[in-house]
């Protein structure tokens, strides 16, 4: 292994310092999500269709409004409780929502 001299470390430091505080420059397109997840349609009074990965244990939840979001890290049991609850919107609020990680995959409609 090559020994680097202070200065080296210092600059090198400094350069990734700089790259990682710099602002990302992506636009809303090159951020989208496009989902390759098969919802059904449910019966509930929030949500619209219900998708679920088990390769990925992602949860994918359609809302009434339009709205889109992954649910990241989802055990399946999570989901074959959701789609047995007699009500999908009170276990998404009880169960889901702020407790696992999520993204927006399409926001609601206006």
């Amino acid at each position: 292994m090559q020994r680097c001299s202070p200065r080296t470390l210092v600059a090198s430091f400094l350069l990734i310092a700089t790259f990682l505080s710099a602002a990302p420059v992506w636009t809303a397109e090159e951020t989208t999500i496009v989902s390759r997840i098969k919802r059904v349609p449910t019966a509930s009074k929030a949500l619209a269709t219900v998708g679920y990965s088990k390769r990925l244990r992602v949860l994918e939840l359609e809302f009434r409004n339009g709205a889109i979001y992954r649910y990241l890290d989802v055990s399946a049991q999570v989901h074959t409780a959701l789609m047995a609850a007699p009500s999908k919107a009170r276990f998404y609020h009880e169960n889901i929502r702020g407790k696992y990680r999520s993204m927006r995959v399409r926001p609601r409609s206006k």
